[in-house]
């Protein structure tokens, strides 16, 4: 009899069989048997021994081998019992009642659902062949919930070895969701073995190409098993394809393309969107490729679809159930939106006083009814909701904390600043090096190159404490620039109906509170064929007249600022630059590699929330183009600024705040940085979490890769680097800031910035759009009025005379614009009930080994002293930017947090 034994490498458990005779020999102490020494060993004996003795003795030693071998060949194989864990989905819930799901009933009842085959590890030491595969059926034995078992037997010989594999053929007409399978051995004392799935597996009928898991061990290529390699270079094979053909939804193959599928040039030429990525003129990362046909109007750009393709493993909606947010999602923007369109008739229409917007938050908007609103109140109840006393549907949003704490925080000065640093969009603001301000731009296009504010002015607004050149040796002066990046947008703004634009500086007073005081806001207009350049500075004042036009301003800084947020912060640099992170990861490195097991979490749903975001939410005539001050320019904007601004070294956290002169460097800090804010509090949280993930990493890192040496033999993580820095990012491959990877400390330096932008960058920048955005008179996502002073023969400016409060509600963003909006909001910060946090849960391969899962668990210790940390902050008055009477506390990366929309919680990965 046979009996299971866990035999340890980088101390990982599996399967391995061996003689009951031998129950405590570990395979990886056995001494090599006398024909299996070294040649130069066996040379120097036969220099020392007679020639007939040592053919006695080889003869003695191959008869001893053969017999040693056929007794253990006559040995008993052992019985192992495969259970296999398929997790219903709603797919196949709904298909019940379908031809298919009856023939899949009839395999079942054959006892012919899933054939495995289990893989050696080893190569056959007679042949030097892979050993043949242990095949054999599973059938249904036992449902429970949502989680199917199946059921085999296997009869293992003793010579088999270590399992390294399993390999599955699905033999119904529908693909299957493996969540795992678990081989155990007979025996009262039986190890088991765990093979962690969690993938689709297709259907024998629509791809033949059979399926392989692996177990739990990370192997580097060099130490992959013999019996193992053939399996490993076959997968990853099979997952870059060729690059040909339009993708099925079953496939698993992961490729490149441009963004040039935004556009429907064939349904209208308004619809047409010049392709992005590929060009100089509008470079950008690459996204999945789907191979659709192109359209018949413009030969290079795609057809647009009901349907994105994604590699299939790379969604999981249907398994996380209704309660995954990318359902939500799409319910949103399928059925909602369209809804208030519909409720909302006239698009142009203001709220005609602020008591309006507030009834939104108390009364909602009455829906027309719609077969299948019911549906989705129980997908998205928080907005969703029914009276009482009638069947009809009601929009009815939950108010933001923002408002609920202060309803008139968003008129302070001091709340507009505060957000600056503490708010959802806490990565524009810098440092004033360099007065005055002087556009980059040709002055011949766009007017006088200098800007208006003046050093006279600063001193004025500051009250004369110290003159410009004292304010910027003392590092007291802050800007949010977005003069030359909007400037060349705003004439091609300003043609499209009922939307404006301008380019804007704002610039900041830092008070001996640490705190941001606004002095300056310049808005401008650029030349055009019939006019001059229009700009004018705008300060706090004391008269009314004064006092609207700077809160007029504000709104263009807020409805900018959300633009360049939204499309280049959150879109652009976490989104849109990680896609061609986790394509280049499945093309380049095998299931089995360490690093793909440490990145794996933090890509996951990434790649279906982009698929949705291209055919809902940013593309052509989508919500963010009608709802956004940059219409249907917004993408195109975010490829201009991937192209001036975006570079790999500088997003990592103390990369970016030291370019933007937030910080400086300084080895007896805390994170080697010295904060040129120090209640800046998105900085203070972030660097905790950036030096926590950084350590994980480095401990990580170090378990497999002791030397430098190491990380360049690796020909996987070389290729995974070389494919992201030449393919995913192509238009910026020969640029020469781009790390290399030739050693722990670089590799870590890589992985570090990678994970912070999918975990901590993401969440600031997105869970609290609610929270601040929710109340949009706050945070105003488009203006559609110019400043009344532009041009004072116009009506517009007699109405701002008149009743300035109405001015400033016709400027805000029409009904039907901002209720649609706040339903994407609250959406879009919502956390799913199964939200995986960073730090949280270890993954099974890195509990697997002893090592890695040490140092899990001082990562997970440390994200959770993170947690204490950051609500002492929050308590502390000192801390102004973050704490004092009706100021919501800044939780956005406190990292865990329980299901809906929270403000706080710091997901492994972007999945909304």
């Amino acid at each position: 009899m046979l009996k299971p034994l866990l035999r340890a490498q980088n101390n990982s458990p599996s399967l391995f069989f061996i003689s009951s005779l031998n129950p405590i020999i570990n395979p990886t102490t056995i001494p090599k048997p006398r024909h299996a020494q070294s040649q130069s060993c066996q040379s120097r004996r036969r220099e020392a021994t007679p020639r007939a003795l040592r053919v006695r003795c080889e003869a003695a030693n191959e008869a001893a081998a053969r017999s040693a071998a056929a007794a253990t060949a006559t040995k008993s194989p052992a019985k192992v019992k495969a259970v296999v864990t398929v997790q219903s989905t709603v797919s196949r819930a709904l298909s019940d009642l379908s031809v298919a799901r009856g023939l899949d009933d009839v395999t079942d009842l054959l006892g012919k659902t899933l054939l495995l085959e289990l893989v050696s590890s080893e190569l056959d030491p007679r042949t030097g062949l892979e050993k043949e595969t242990i095949a054999g059926y599973t059938n249904k034995a036992s449902k429970h919930c949502d989680k199917v078992k199946y059921e085999g037997e296997f009869s293992v010989p003793s010579t088999f070895g270590e399992v390294g594999a399993v390999v599955v053929e699905n033999e119904h007409l529908k693909e299957m969701y493996l969540h795992n399978i678990v081989l155990t051995p007979a025996g009262d004392n039986a190890t088991s073995l765990t093979i962690d799935c969690r993938s689709w597996v297709h259907s024998k009928f629509d791809n033949p190409e059979k399926r392989v898991f692996f177990t739990s061990k990370s192997y580097l290529p060099s130490q992959t098993p013999s019996g193992l390699e053939r399996f490993r270079k076959k997968e990853l094979a099979n997952i870059r394809g060729d690059g040909t053909g339009e993708r099925k939804p079953f496939e698993r193959i992961y490729d490149y393309d441009t963004y040039n599928d935004l556009g429907d040039p064939d349904k209208s030429e308004d619809l047409a969107r010049p392709v992005l990525g590929g060009s100089k003129e509008f470079p950008y990362p690459r996204r999945c490729r789907t191979g659709r046909p192109r359209t018949k109007k413009d030969p290079l750009s795609e057809e647009r679809s009901s349907s994105i393709y994604i590699p299939r493993d790379e969604s999981f909606s249907e398994v996380k159930g209704l309660t995954f947010s990318g359902t939500a999602f799409r319910s949103v923007l399928n059925v909602v939106v369209p809804s208030i369109k519909t409720a909302i008739n006239d698009t142009k229409l203001s709220f005609p006083y602020f008591t309006a917007i507030d009834s939104l938050f108390n009364e909602g908007v009455k829906l027309p009814k719609q077969e299948g609103l019911s549906f989705f109140r129980t997908i998205i109840p928080r907005i969703i909701k029914t009276l009482e006393d009638s069947t009809d549907n009601v929009l009815h949003f939950e108010t933001p904390e923002m408002i609920d704490r202060d309803k008139f925080a968003w008129l302070r000065d001091e709340e507009f600043s505060r957000q600056i640093l503490a708010g959802v969009n806490p990565f524009s603001i810098q440092l004033v090096t360099e007065f005055p301000f002087v556009s980059k731009l040709d002055p011949e296009v766009y007017g006088p190159a200098e800007s208006a504010i003046t050093a006279k002015l600063i001193e004025r607004e500051i009250l004369g404490v110290m003159t410009v050149e004292e304010a910027l040796k003392k590092k007291r002066l802050f800007i949010l620039d977005y003069h030359d990046q909007v400037l060349p947008y705003v004439h091609k703004v300003r043609e499209l109906e009922d939307m404006t634009l301008y380019a804007s500086r704002t610039v900041f007073f830092l008070t001996s509170d640490e705190a941001l005081m606004p002095i300056a806001i310049e808005l401008t207009r650029p030349a055009s064929h019939t006019k001059p350049q229009w700009r004018q500075v705008f300060t706090r004042c004391w008269d009314a007249t004064g006092a609207w036009l700077w809160r007029l301003a504000k709104v263009h800084v807020c409805a900018t600022d959300a633009c360049y947020h939204q499309f280049v912060i959150h879109w652009l640099r976490t989104h849109c630059c990680t896609e061609p992170y986790i394509i280049a990861a499945n093309r380049q490195l095998s299931a089995m590699h360490p690093i793909y097991r440490l990145l794996h979490p933090h890509f996951r749903y990434t790649m279906e929330i982009n698929a949705m975001a291209r055919q809902s939410l940013i593309s052509a005539g989508s919500i963010m183009e009608t709802c956004f001050s940059l219409g249907k320019y917004s993408i195109e904007f975010s490829a201009i600024a991937y192209g001036q601004l975006w570079r790999f070294d500088m997003e990592a956290l103390p990369a970016d705040l030291i370019r933007r002169g937030m910080a400086v460097e300084d080895p007896t800090a805390e994170h080697g940085l010295r904060l040129t804010i120090k209640d800046y509090p998105f900085a203070n949280d972030g660097l905790l979490i950036w030096s926590s993930i950084q350590q994980w990493v480095g401990d990580y890192v170090n378990r497999y890769y002791p030397t430098a040496s190491d990380v360049m033999a690796d020909h996987e993580l070389q290729a995974w680097w070389e494919d992201v820095r030449t393919k995913g990012h192509a238009d910026k491959k020969d640029e020469p800031w781009w790390p290399t990877v030739a050693s722990p400390s670089e590799l870590t330096q890589v992985l570090t910035t990678i994970i912070w932008v999918t975990s901590g960058h993401h969440a600031a920048v997105n869970f609290g759009l609610y929270h601040f955005s929710g109340y949009f008179p706050n945070r105003p996502t488009i203006t559609r009025k110019e400043m009344p002073i532009e041009d004072t023969s116009l009506e517009d400016f007699v109405r701002f005379w008149r009743k300035p409060e109405a001015a400033l509600l016709e400027c805000f963003p029409s009904q039907i614009q901002a209720t649609a909006m706040m339903t994407v909001l609250d959406v879009l910060s919502t956390h799913s009930p199964d939200e995986e946090y960073l730090g949280q849960e270890p993954e099974p391969a890195w509990t697997a080994d002893a090592v890695v899962n040490a140092a899990f668990e001082r990562f997970n210790g440390r994200m959770r002293e993170i947690e204490g940390i950051i609500d002492a902050r929050n308590a502390d008055p000192k801390l102004k930017n973050r704490c004092g009477v009706g100021i919501v506390p800044y939780e956005l990366l406190k990292p865990f947090s329980k299901p809906g929309v929270t403000g706080m919680g710091v997901p492994n990965s972007i999945t909304i």
